[in-house]
Parts: structure tokens; C-alpha cells; sequence
């Protein structure tokens, strides 16, 4: 499957990676269910899973990459902060948002959930643009080591 990649500037208080593209994967797990992706993930090493939203502010993870599938119902997506186009993402959609890529979600229906997991592992953190220093989140995103697979 080829993913739609996103190699994001810097923006608006926001590091994005300067290294890894975010990517959409479109449709990549539809049809299955929270079980079995789950399974998929973790047979990839990306772990801590947990089901939600996206949250509804700009935001990023300065010392993990995380993935999102979504699960149920549909969602705008703002990749990259402020100003930033939207996406439209739905269900069985796979997001890889390396570390430093903001994100957040605007607005979604009333089913929407996905599924989030990080890789290797790694512990995570909220970083926003108006409380995070960047050159502390730079040096943080530099030493987070690259995925062993990719999600999908």
C-alpha cells in the first residue's frame, strides 16, 4: 500500500519531524476490528495502545512516534499546526505521525474513535505550542530512534 506522505515544515510553535514524513495510509485496515488491529499493531512493536479522539488542540509528542486508526465515524485532521490544510480521515484509515508532527482535530462525528499506539514502546508526552520550549522538543525529537516496521 502506498502511503500519501507529508513532509512538514516547522510552524506556528510546532517541529514537526524534519526528517520522517507523516503519512496517511487511506482504507489501509478497514474492516477490521479494534481486536484484531490491535494484534497488528503489536506483532509491529507499536504499543500502549489506547482508544479515544483526537484531541481538538494543536499538539505533539516530543519522544514518540504515534499512529491512529481510526475505528469508527470520520474527522478532520489538521496536520503540521496553525494554518495548515485539513484532511478528511475515516474509518480503517491508518495516520503515522512521527515525533514532533502536531495534530489535532477540529471537528468529527459523533461516532469517531481511533485507535493510537506508539512505537517501540516509547513513553509519550503533550507537547503544545504555547508550553513547550522548541529547542528542548528539537533535541528530543533528534534522539527518538526510527520505527522497527512501519504500522501497516
Amino acid at each position: 500500500m502506498t502511503p500519501q506522505p507529508f513532509l512538514l515544515a516547522e510552524n506556528a510553535g510546532i517541529p514537526n519531524n524534519p526528517r520522517l514524513a507523516a503519512c496517511l495510509y487511506p482504507a489501509a485496515l478497514a474492516g477490521q476490528s479494534a481486536v484484531q488491529i490491535r494484534a497488528h499493531l503489536q506483532e509491529r512493536d507499536w504499543t500502549g495502545t489506547w482508544r479515544g479522539v483526537i484531541y481538538d488542540y494543536h499538539h505533539y509528542h516530543s519522544h514518540a512516534h504515534e499512529v491512529l486508526v481510526v475505528l469508527s465515524g470520520s474527522a478532520q485532521v489538521i496536520l503540521g499546526g496553525a494554518g495548515s490544510s485539513e484532511l478528511t480521515v475515516g474509518e480503517g484509515d491508518v495516520l503515522l505521525l512521527p515525533a514532533g508532527v502536531g495534530h489535532c482535530s477540529p471537528s468529527h462525528s459523533p461516532d469517531f474513535e481511533v485507535l493510537g499506539a506508539y512505537a517501540g514502546g516509547r513513553e509519550w508526552d503533550i507537547c503544545t505550542p504555547q508550553d513547550t520550549d522548541l529547542a528542548w522538543a528539537r533535541g528530543r525529537i533528534a534522539e527518538v530512534p526510527d520505527w522497527a516496521q512501519e504500522p501497516v
